[in-house]
């Protein structure tokens, strides 16, 4: 089959630049971001695409009733972080909600948080095990 990876994620905002700004600035995504540090500070960034590292990534739709995020929400976005900790510390000190549960985490799947945008928008947070 030719699908190579996710190409983008399109979503309805009430206010997009608000919205593209909050997600630039606590989390380094979007575009002209990228997540090779090597990257960061070299050349022009580009102004439309957020440099992504390949990785695992799971796409499942979940039933229309699942209480595992908000009803009133079609999505949830899970972004793949490294040193989630120290990631959270980083939004705690900025005054973002984060919610962490015992049973998210395990040495199969790995470490999870959640936050929401200042729209709502459910963000997991996810860190896999090293060996993935």
């Amino acid at each position: 089959m030719g699908v190579l990876g996710m190409g983008g994620l399109f979503f309805r905002a009430k206010d997009p630049d608000a919205l593209n700004s909050w997600y630039r600035e606590h989390l380094g995504i979007g575009a002209g971001c990228s997540a090779d540090e090597a990257d960061m500070g070299g050349g022009e960034p580009d102004e439309w695409f957020w440099q992504t590292q390949g990785g695992p990534m799971v796409f499942a739709p979940f039933k229309a009733d699942t209480d595992y995020f908000a009803a009133d929400k079609a999505f949830m976005i899970n972004l793949r972080v490294r040193d989630l900790e120290g990631l959270l510390e980083q939004l705690n000190a900025a005054g973002i909600a984060i919610i962490t549960k015992d049973e998210w985490d395990t040495p199969e799947t790995g470490k999870f948080a959640r936050i929401h945008d200042p729209e709502g928008n459910a963000i997991e947070l996810w860190e896999p095990p090293a060996a993935v």
